[in-house]
């Protein structure tokens, strides 16, 4: 940024805290003639000038230097998935035959930031995490780096592995995972420098399976809530998604985050765990009034934007201002073109995230994440069969959508 233009920030900045230049001035222990030439284009701050301006305004110094925030950043869980096909499921004490074996990335920041690379390339994308010093983490940030997605963010454990599953698949699509938790555990707020975040959106998961964040904190009622809370506080949009696990307390762990979130992206499981309200009635068909009044009660915890719902057959949004209610089913693909299923809950998150930064309204951000979770379809593993941006808007013509 040239001069102008780092004066022009400063000016915004200053007016937007109700600051005159004399108030900026005393905090920074300089004249009010300083501040006054910096904004007139006449020179820059000291470099050790930088961090208090940063810290004053609530902005990153990355941004003071190049204004406007970009792109999104993706936090949380980090693994490799090791698939390994066999033959069929063996009783106890009994064998199975491994007949292949493959390796790829797993959990949401690699899913989701992988999918969102492919989606769209002009977005810049940064992620934080944990792995392990280990060959399996040096492959998850290999395969983070072929699409230029900002690495340096991710801390490196002492002592734990790298997060992995061992995932038991059947022909039949079928999966059994075993999961090892390593340097996921040990994630935690002091692995994620805010005052260096510089993005539009912070997106995190998973929600239950990050044990550091999952704990109880005496003022916000979780520590995940005192993150979102503190990312809010700096001017950046928060996202959340949660794990499937039918033993834990939801409430207890995602009702607390809620109030510091502006957009909640899961499932229809997870969301009707917080409402107690079924989600399918008993002849198996969605119950799209439970799901509606699922997703007010979770607008009430104090979302401030929008509460999105994603399903096999189905997406829906409820946008909290307007408090309107979007459904669009998914995209009928047919059985015969079915790879997998992994990770199309983070596809159809990639989808929303892509939509919410460009501005979509509901009823085409549910459009597009659904035809991105189909893209999740055409590949046995959780990023390999998604699209680009374009290829992915004429999905719906080539394949329909449901009726529900």
């Amino acid at each position: 940024m040239d001069a102008k233009g780092f004066g022009a920030t400063i000016s915004c900045l200053r007016k937007k805290c109700g600051m005159t230049q004399s108030q900026l001035a005393d905090r920074m222990n300089i004249s009010d003639k300083t501040v006054s030439r910096w904004e007139n284009g006449l020179g820059f701050p000291e470099v050790t000038q930088f961090p208090v301006l940063a810290s004053i305004f609530g902005v990153t110094v990355d941004y003071l230097m190049n204004g406007e925030r970009k792109g999104i950043t993706i936090a949380g869980n980090i693994l490799t998935d090791i698939v390994k096909t066999i033959n069929n499921y063996p009783e106890v004490g009994t064998l199975a035959n491994i007949t292949d074996v493959s390796r790829a990335v797993g959990g949401c920041v690699p899913n989701t930031a992988i999918d969102l690379a492919k989606i769209d390339r002009s977005i810049p994308i940064s992620v934080i995490g944990k792995i392990g010093d280990d060959e399996y983490g040096r492959y998850v940030l290999s395969q983070l780096s072929r699409y230029s997605i900002d690495c340096e963010k991710i801390s490196v454990s002492a002592d734990k592995p790298t997060s992995f599953s061992d995932v038991m698949s059947l022909a039949s699509g079928e999966r059994t995972f075993f999961h090892a938790r390593g340097a996921n555990a040990e994630f935690s707020p002091e692995d994620i420098n805010i005052s260096q975040l510089n993005s539009v959106i912070f997106h995190i998961g998973y929600i239950l399976l990050l044990d550091c964040f999952d704990k109880e904190d005496g003022e916000y009622g979780t520590v995940m809530a005192r993150l979102l809370h503190s990312v809010q506080e700096h001017g950046i949009k928060t996202s959340v998604d949660v794990v499937s696990d039918s033993t834990a307390d939801y409430k207890a762990k995602i009702v607390p985050a809620l109030k510091y979130c502006n957009y909640i992206i899961i499932n229809e499981i997870e969301a009707c765990m917080i409402s107690d309200l079924p989600p399918y009635n008993a002849d198996g068909k969605l119950d799209v009034e439970n799901i509606r009044k699922t997703m007010e009660l979770i607008a009430s915890y104090g979302v401030k934007d929008k509460v999105i719902v994603h399903c096999k057959d189905a997406g829906f949004c409820y946008d909290v201002q307007t408090q309107s209610f979007t459904v669009v089913p998914s995209l009928k693909i047919p059985s015969s073109e079915i790879k997998g299923s992994v990770g199309a809950g983070d596809a159809f998150c990639a989808g929303c995230l892509c939509g919410l930064y460009n501005g979509f309204d509901d009823k085409h951000i549910l459009e597009f994440a659904s035809s991105a979770a189909a893209c999740n379809l055409f590949s046995k593993n959780s990023v390999d069969g998604m699209l680009s941006k374009n290829e992915i808007e004429k999905l719906a013509d080539k394949y329909g959508r449901k009726e529900i």
